[in-house]
């Protein structure tokens, strides 16, 4: 067992890791046509933006959160007088209502692709397989709440923020961290790697998008004409 947890926790976050930076530079360079998330705004609008919304608010929360909650550096909570126990409290408060935010939003979303044969037949196999993807992963998050609850002394989160942290120092040791946390821990970590593996290959990538260059670009208008532009202008 100490075999397999080191290969799930101390290897697969690397090779995680690696193709999410290489497979989104890779698709960048050679696809950037693909690089986009698709629109089916004009089909079931209002479900879209109900969900759309509910989901990225959620999502964005949630994101922040953990990124700040797990590599911040434990001494930097300690020096601002910060308790495990206070740290605990809000990701279980804030987590837990960002993460029902984002799951109502996830499954309005996922109904709509499934169950309307226009956008079915619109969405790819990625679009719908993120998607349930991302909903799983946000109901094992919201499980992990009620067990969160039986550690208030932040215990268990100082674990997964040593984990996360030797894992972004090459510590050779980090996956012993969450050797003995409960498995639905382990699996919420293990999905979590897991969409961060697919993700070069999904719509997601439009999460790294950010069109600072149209605020330099001059403006245009695409205009249809009747006329036969090869001929020569007449003066």
């Amino acid at each position: 067992m100490e075999t397999v947890n080191n290969l799930l926790f101390g290897v697969y976050p690397y090779i995680a890791l690696s193709v999410l930076a290489l497979g989104s530079i890779l698709r960048f360079d050679r696809e950037q046509y693909t690089w986009r998330s698709g629109s089916s705004q004009l089909l079931r609008r209002k479900q879209l933006v109900a969900g759309s919304v509910l989901f990225h608010l959620g999502i964005l929360v949630i994101f922040v959160g953990h990124l700040v909650g797990l590599l911040t550096p434990i001494a930097v909570f300690e020096y601002f007088g910060v308790p495990h126990m206070a740290k605990q409290l809000l990701a279980m408060i804030a987590g837990g209502i960002a993460g029902v935010f984002a799951l109502i939003g996830a499954l309005l979303l996922l109904h709509r692709r499934l169950f309307d044969a226009r956008i079915r037949k619109t969405s790819s196999f990625a679009d719908i397989a993120i998607l349930a993807l991302l909903t799983i992963q946000l109901c094992l998050g919201l499980a992990t709440i009620p067990l969160s609850a039986q550690h208030l002394d932040g215990s268990e989160m100082v674990k997964f923020m040593s984990w996360a942290q030797g894992i972004f120092s090459f510590q050779s040791g980090a996956a012993a961290n969450v050797r003995d946390v409960s498995l639905i821990f382990k699996a919420h970590l293990m999905l979590g790697m897991t969409i961060l593996l697919v993700f070069p290959f999904t719509r997601l990538v439009h999460m790294l998008s950010a069109p600072i260059w149209y605020l330099n670009r001059r403006g245009w208008q695409l205009v249809r004409t009747r006329r036969d532009m090869t001929q020569p202008k007449r003066r």
